[in-house]
């Protein structure tokens, strides 16, 4: 039996920089909650599920709405697993049960400024475009052709040929916003990536995502959340 949409949320129990930062407190509840949440509120899931390999995590996980099916194999719990590698073993899994999926959602777990919304203008772009996968993505706010680097304590252009170039005439650059990813798990499958030739976007803000990797950039998130949530 093939169903429409998983939503796979990965949220592994190691985390160095900001210990236990996948059921950290942010606004008052665990930072997963968002992504759950918003997964739960789209109504596209046959499936809100998390890959974790933490007894916690996924007590936590289901508290808040999501099933744990099975936990994580230590293989794809180290530093070194991709995205990818989780989501495939996580379709692996599901398949053992007898359960096969159209179209797959990975969601970050520290993603709190994701929106029903934006899941729901994913799913449908790539439905409606025939794309292999949709995921959001933010302009860099300066242009990447004018880009420094620091070579023998001296500064050099990335690219000495931009040097006089205006910045409206550059060609604008964007980069992955971290949130999530909407993909087609027969071209997930086939590939073993998320990004293909045939990869759509939706475009965001900077006030509409933030890196979590240190404390500095929690408070930020929590600054922006207030910003932009509680009126």
């Amino acid at each position: 039996m093939v169903s429409k949409n998983l939503c796979i949320i990965p949220a592994r129990g190691g985390s160095k920089r900001i210990p236990r930062k996948n059921i950290k407190s942010f606004m008052g509840k665990p930072i997963i909650a968002y992504s759950i949440e918003a997964a739960l509120k789209t109504n596209l899931f046959k499936e809100v599920m998390v890959s974790t390999d933490d007894t916690e995590i996924a007590e936590i996980a289901r508290k808040h709405g999501a099933v744990v099916p099975f936990l994580r194999s230590s293989e794809n719990a180290d530093d070194f697993a991709t995205t990818a590698d989780v989501l495939l073993e996580v379709l692996r899994e599901y398949r053992a049960l007898g359960e096969k999926f159209e179209n797959v959602c990975c969601i970050y777990p520290t993603a709190p400024f994701v929106t029903e919304v934006k899941l729901i203008d994913a799913h449908e772009k790539l439905l409606a475009e025939n794309l292999n996968a949709v995921f959001p993505v933010v302009p860099f706010g300066y242009p990447i052709q004018r880009a420094l680097k620091i070579q023998q304590e001296k500064l050099q252009f990335f690219f000495p040929e931009f040097e006089e170039s205006r910045s409206q005439d550059l060609e604008k650059a964007y980069h992955d916003a971290g949130q999530f990813y909407f993909v087609r798990t027969r071209s997930l499958l086939e590939s073993g990536t998320i990004l293909s030739d045939n990869t759509g976007s939706i475009i965001i803000t900077e006030m509409e995502t933030q890196d979590i990797d240190n404390p500095i950039d929690w408070d930020l998130a929590e600054v922006k959340f207030k910003m932009s949530f509680e009126k």
